[in-house]
């Protein structure tokens, strides 16, 4: 039986730097966990322009439509903001998105004991905080036709559509209950059915789908903009949230700072299951590429390190490796290990990226 394959897409940036850290823990999960990857390496983004005058080569493309899951770093760079706007860095990662056809984005939003005083909020609102947000990846006003600016009369206008399919509510409805049944058992769904007829169909799709196929799951409503509200008023009567690509993108990074640092958060990207009745899988932190700190030693990879542990979780059916991960995350800031981004007003000398690497290795062997 060959092993779980990996591609690794380090991209821009801090990108090389905290995928060399999750690449170590690859190793040792082969060394001491008889739990080997058929691991291989490629570029994307700003870096893959360098090389190939477009952000994902079509034979990178394929690779990743083969095997078991894809790990990514992060793309971009200002020496890239001048380009066309159909050859920018973030491109190779919509075409990864788009052919991929991962079309629920997995985005958790947990709070770590030991930073729960980096957060915004008061520490008994984030104290404990877990909640997982399912936005729609593939569809909605990101992608919408018509789309484009247009001259009217003596203006200009600019035009995005609100698209949605019953299908493709229906599918990622479907991976927000499956979700909830494996954690709370509680989805809320947000959309704007007050002022927006493809909310209407959504909420309508969400109930349905609901009362047919899981009506074990409890299922509550809200408007997004309330969503918005009562995430920072009180989060953790939220288990799953569900919704749409544009308003998923503004509540999970919303609810990202809940946690205190974006150098924290992981991410999935999911589509339909292949031949082998993995999904295809996409998993990256949700940070971007920091050029301002890239090659210093100063980045945090304990988002992409997550990210590798999402992927043990939902890709490789290794729940008990993916909680023995996590819970090393968790020890290492418990004992007081911290990179630049998650240093408090208090001061203190904080860990290079390597060294924080390094600790995570340790706890997993005190685990053993």
């Amino acid at each position: 039986m060959s092993n779980p394959s990996l591609l690794i897409l380090a991209g821009d940036g801090i990108g090389p730097e905290v995928m060399a850290e999750v690449k170590k823990i690859i190793a040792w999960y082969g060394d001491k966990r008889a739990l080997k990857f058929d691991v291989s390496e490629d570029l994307v983004g700003g870096c893959a322009y360098d090389v190939h005058g477009k952000p994902l080569a079509d034979e990178t493309m394929a690779k990743a439509q083969e095997v078991d899951a894809v790990l990514l770093g992060a793309v971009g760079g200002p020496q890239y903001d001048n380009l066309d706007f159909s050859v920018k860095p973030e491109r190779g990662l919509l075409r990864l998105r788009k052919e991929m056809d991962l079309y629920a984005n997995l985005r958790p939003a947990q709070c770590f004991d030991a930073l729960a005083d980096f957060s915004s909020l008061k520490k008994d609102v984030v104290a404990g905080l877990d909640i997982m947000i399912v936005r729609e990846l593939t569809s909605g006003v990101y992608f919408g036709e018509p789309r484009g600016i247009f001259t009217e009369g003596n203006e200009r206008v600019g035009i995005n559509t609100q698209r949605y399919t019953e299908s493709e509510i229906a599918r990622v409805a479907r991976s927000a209950f499956e979700l909830a049944r494996k954690r709370g058992n509680k989805v809320c769904s947000m959309e704007k059915a007050n002022v927006m007829e493809s909310g209407v169909l959504w909420r309508e799709v969400v109930q349905k789908v609901h009362d047919e196929e899981y009506p074990d799951v409890q299922l509550s409503h809200m408007y997004a903009d309330a969503g918005a509200m009562q995430l920072t008023r009180w989060p953790k009567q939220f288990d799953v949230i569900v919704t749409d690509n544009l308003f998923g993108d503004l509540l999970s990074d919303l609810a990202a700072m809940l946690t205190g640092s974006l150098g924290m958060l992981p991410s999935a990207s999911l589509g339909a299951p292949m031949a082998n009745g993995r999904p295809k899988a996409l998993y990256e932190p949700v940070h971007g590429s920091a050029p301002d700190i890239a090659g210093q030693g100063k980045a945090n990879p304990i988002a992409c390190i997550l990210s590798f542990a999402m992927a043990l979780r939902y890709s490789f059916d290794q729940g008990t490796e993916a909680d023995r991960l996590e819970k090393a995350v968790e020890k290492v800031l418990a004992d007081g290990l911290r990179t630049a981004d998650l240093m408090g007003p208090e001061g203190g000398s904080p860990v290079s990226t390597s060294a924080m690497g390094d600790a995570v290795i340790a706890a997993l062997d005190a685990s053993l």
